[in-house]
């Protein structure tokens, strides 16, 4: 189920406890969270089932205790350990009638079984989207007795990620460590009988006249023995403010202990309308009442399309920047505080980073959050990293996929920030194999979001295929390629295949160790903007990566690290940071002249020009930031340039100046020597 309210949960059941300095936030208000102290203890024989460590009496005296959120592997002592844990710990309830209790895991890496008071609840497979379990039949008055057990073993065939089946010798592993553990918020809630387990939205913007109309998809679960027809209410507000609306809806019953979808409608009028975009996110907070059940989503009105190999947000063209975002932080793992998430986002968008193919799995709803709030675009990809054409042809693995897609982007469909979805990354695409599962799953795919635009990241395009149906890339609304070098005839073939398709370029980069060091980031990331802005259907390039990683894969330094970054594990910013601002700013800053003035108070006098190259889009509410004032740009179409005058008091030699979004972001800061006719530096 996704919320709107972000609530920054340090509660716990008994009462307020300190979380480890840390704050996860949990969407759901009517969160129960488990946080905080758990008992804790490897499995290495895999004899706990057998043995029932999961039954009440089981004694804890030498377990570990550990706080929950919890990355086993970030402790030294289990840093090498692949196979399962057992995760332990009590909580009060007191029944209540007419209620449904639901245990929630945003993420639990990899595979998860359950059992309350010693009764076995259910199991999860994957490890990184959200699942739930009733365990109101197993709850009793005064202390319950939570039992999980963890095994994060992706190390073998079968698994998404998982190993290759291709008996290749230092190839097996996925290309990040598998991070063990509840590795992201777990929680109760309590339900009606009758409650919203989900809602879709889909708000479509007509841009010539500038409404709207608002769709939703409500998934109601009748948990009783009687069939109800459910009646439900609506509520749409912007800043706060309720927009009167009219509802058209299909009435329907829910069969006993049944789930089913009703559908409502609505339109919004033009003077309730404003358009969400990367520079103007605006959101709106949608309620749905179902008797006593309220749930609550955000959404942002915005439209998403390709049309001769262009990219277009709301009619308009837009090329951007991105970047590949390894959830990975010394001493966390793949744990995501609240505190990293502003970290790592704000840097991204600091650095030009505004059209993500963050990785190749789904990271904390709080990333989206952020996102939607603060203007990102972003391709959320789902679990098939390099997987071998016999493994795409299995039956298991297929459905799987499915599943851990379902649940992806069943978390994430009223995200504005969320504009397509991958079906995998790195495999044999111009294979029968690697053929069928593009065709199949993307068609899979549409059936659950026919909203989003749909892409894969191939790595075979670079000197592959001869024909546009030799590859799969036939399948997608955009080419995605990983390509890490002879960036300009590999993309003027792509584009030869696929001239209606635009391209982008969901990896590239070079890592920091390589024989040029981090000079030779810059230098590679200046001549790959050389040859792309050549290259008008290019819409996105995604560095790989944003932060540098720990890996076991083939190509991993002995330390452990992989060091493509802009920035490294503990975000400390290289070279490559400030180039990549500079570089992928959609705007050029230029000195024009110096002027003395009287009483100290002279003219700093400078040409802002909007690319029309990459990156491009149109500049809208933008301003020239100095140390005390900010001065607004007009607004400017690819290709248009304006000149302002700066006022400067006082005798400085240099005057630092950024350029601001008007979400407040610097994305460019340059500093002009006040005397001479030259720019001293970026």
């Amino acid at each position: 189920m996704t919320y709107l309210r972000n609530i920054l949960i340090t509660l716990f059941i008994g009462g307020l406890i300190p979380f480890a300095n840390a704050q996860y936030t949990i969407r759901d208000p009517k969160a129960i969270p488990l946080h905080g102290e758990w008992s804790f203890c490897m499995d290495p024989m895999a004899v706990g089932e057998t043995n029932k460590w999961y039954r009440e009496d089981f004694p804890t005296g030498n377990l570990d205790k550990v706080t929950v959120p919890h990355c086993f592997s970030t402790d030294p002592r289990y840093q090498f350990y692949t196979g399962a844990v057992w995760y332990r710990r009590t909580f009060p309830w007191k029944p209540a009638s007419g209620k449904r209790v639901l245990l929630h895991f945003d993420a639990s890496y990899y595979e998860t079984t359950v059992w309350v008071n010693g009764q076995k609840v259910g199991t999860h497979e994957g490890g990184y989207t959200p699942f739930h379990f009733d365990i109101t039949p197993y709850l009793k008055a005064d202390n319950n007795t939570l039992a999980v057990s963890v095994n994060n073993n992706t190390w073998r065939i079968g698994t998404i990620p998982g190993a290759k089946d291709n008996g290749q010798p230092n190839d097996p592993f996925p290309g990040w460590i598998n991070y063990g553990g509840l590795i992201r918020p777990v929680y109760l809630t309590v339900e009606p009988e009758v409650y919203v387990e989900n809602l879709k939205t889909d708000a479509v913007p007509d841009l010539a006249k500038n409404t709207a109309t608002l769709k939703i998809k409500t998934r109601v679960r009748n948990s009783t023995a009687q069939a109800v027809t459910p009646k439900l209410a609506f509520r749409v507000m912007q800043n706060g403010k309720a927009i009167p609306l009219t509802w058209k809806q299909t009435a329907g019953t829910v069969g006993a202990n049944q789930t089913a979808i009703l559908e409502a409608e609505t339109a919004l009028k033009s003077a309730d309308v404003k358009l969400w975009s990367i520079d103007q996110p605006n959101l709106y907070e949608v309620q749905v009442i179902a008797a006593t059940d309220t749930v609550q989503t955000h959404i942002g009105i915005r439209k998403v399309e390709v049309r001769n190999a262009q990219l277009l947000l709301n009619g308009q063209p837009i090329k951007v920047a991105g970047g590949n975002r390894v959830v990975d932080y010394p001493g966390l793992g793949s744990l995501e505080p609240d505190w990293l998430v502003e970290k790592d986002m704000r840097l991204m968008k600091e650095t030009g980073m505004e059209l993500h193919r963050l990785t190749h799995y789904t990271p904390s709803e709080t990333v989206y959050d952020w996102a939607d709030r603060n203007g990102m675009l972003i391709i959320a990809e789902a679990g098939n990293w390099q997987l071998t054409p016999r493994e795409m042809d299995n039956d298991t693995i297929r459905a799987k996929f499915r599943q851990q897609f379902r649940e992806m982007a069943e978390r994430d469909w009223n995200h504005p920030s969320v504009i397509a979805y991958s079906v995998g990354n790195e495999y044999l695409s111009e294979q029968p194999a690697g053929q069928r599962w593009t065709k199949d799953m993307i068609a899979y795919a549409r059936e659950l979001d026919p909203t989003r635009l749909y892409t894969f990241a191939s790595m075979r395009l670079n000197t592959l295929p001869k024909k546009p149906e030799d590859e799969a890339s036939q399948y997608c609304d955009f080419v995605s390629t990983n390509t890490y070098g002879n960036h300009l005839n590999v993309l003027k073939h792509i584009h030869s295949l696929y001239p209606d398709k635009p391209i982008f370029i969901s990896e590239y980069g070079t890592r920091a160790d390589g024989k040029d060091g981090e000079v030779g980031q810059v230098a590679h990331i200046e001549k790959f903007l050389a040859d792309v802005r050549q290259l008008p259907y290019v819409v996105g390039a995604s560095w790989w990566s944003f932060n540098d990683y720990l890996s076991r894969h083939n190509g991993t330094n002995p330390d452990g690290t992989r060091p493509w970054g802009l920035v490294r594990g503990d975000r400390s910013k290289r070279p490559l940071y400030k180039a990549h601002q500079t570089g992928m700013a959609p705007a050029i800053l230029e000195k024009i002249s110096w002027e003395p003035g009287p009483e100290g108070v002279h003219t700093l006098k400078l040409r802002v020009t909007a690319r029309n190259d990459f990156p491009s889009y149109a500049l809208k509410n933008y301003g020239i930031k100095t140390p005390v004032l900010t001065i607004p740009i007009p607004d400017l179409q690819p290709g248009q340039q304006a000149d302002l005058k700066i006022p400067v008091r006082g005798f400085d030699k240099t005057l630092t100046v950024d350029i601001v979004k008007p979400t407040g972001f610097s994305i460019l800061t340059q500093t002009f020597d006040l005397k001479n006719d030259t720019r001293t530096g970026n």
